[in-house]
């Protein structure tokens, strides 16, 4: 069931994209017809969210009993297919549509309101997002003025400044901060490949928003402390030591 709803999802995320890069209102007059017009199947994004979906579940579990619990999981199987959006988005355009996270950072309040009503430690849960929220958007905040005063230029846009801020609602302090890092190595590895296989020239821009969604869909998918561990291996160097000791 969970599988059929990602297909919809996917093929859905395949109409709207166009409008979303091109700034357009997603629902007004006439966007039914519109719809019609540019339809066609998008089997990639189908396919795509039929498989998160199913993984999601499988990862997260439902909870048959205490229904609250259940609150994070669905807010992650609507914030994934926005991510996806928004990885597709930055990649096409360079660009994340200020809609589009203005209704992560919305769905992300909602879910900070439901969850500090009804979980047993709301009050603090609810603290921990709002601060995750201010860190996420302070650490990208900090890098994008220092790139700015050291080179001269942007290191990376706004879009993805407000991007971590809305995630900070959905994955609190510590998260953020494990996606914040993870983001900046995917991005240098990635980087490293389009460089030395020539697929992006130094001097052309590399979009960091789809090193932020990859990331945040880690987080979402793997147990906190694999996460941690894994991040904790690569830069206490203990990998290293190993090796050496080998």
């Amino acid at each position: 069931m969970f599988g059929l709803i990602g297909c919809i999802v996917g093929q859905v995320l395949g109409l709207i994209n166009k409008r979303l890069e091109n700034h357009e209102r997603i629902i007004e007059k006439g966007s039914l017809k519109n719809f019609k017009k540019e339809f066609k199947t998008h089997y990639g994004l189908m396919t795509i969210m039929f498989v998160s979906y199913i993984v999601l579940l499988y990862v997260s579990k439902i909870d048959l009993e205490l229904w609250y619990v259940n609150i994070k999981l669905f807010s992650y199987f609507i914030l994934l297919p926005l991510l996806i959006s928004a990885f597709i988005i930055d990649w096409r355009k360079q660009i994340i549509p200020n809609r589009l996270v203005l209704t992560i950072f919305e769905i992300g309040l909602v879910v900070t309101f439901l969850e500090g009503i009804f979980s047993p430690t709301g009050m603090s849960l609810a603290l921990n997002r709002f601060e995750g929220m201010v860190v996420g958007a302070a650490i990208f905040g900090a890098i994008t003025l220092l790139g700015g005063l050291i080179a001269g230029k942007e290191a990376m846009g706004m879009g993805d400044v407000k991007l971590m801020g809305a995630l900070g609602l959905f994955f609190g302090v510590k998260n953020i901060i494990m996606i914040s890092i993870l983001s900046f190595l995917i991005g240098a590895i990635f980087s490293v490949f389009l460089l030395v296989f020539k697929i992006k020239k130094t001097d052309e821009y590399i979009p960091f928003g789809p090193f932020i969604v990859i990331s945040a869909i880690c987080c979402m998918l793997l147990p906190e402390d694999v996460l941690f561990t894994s991040l904790w291996f690569v830069f206490s160097g203990e990998w290293f030591i190993k090796y050496i000791r080998k």
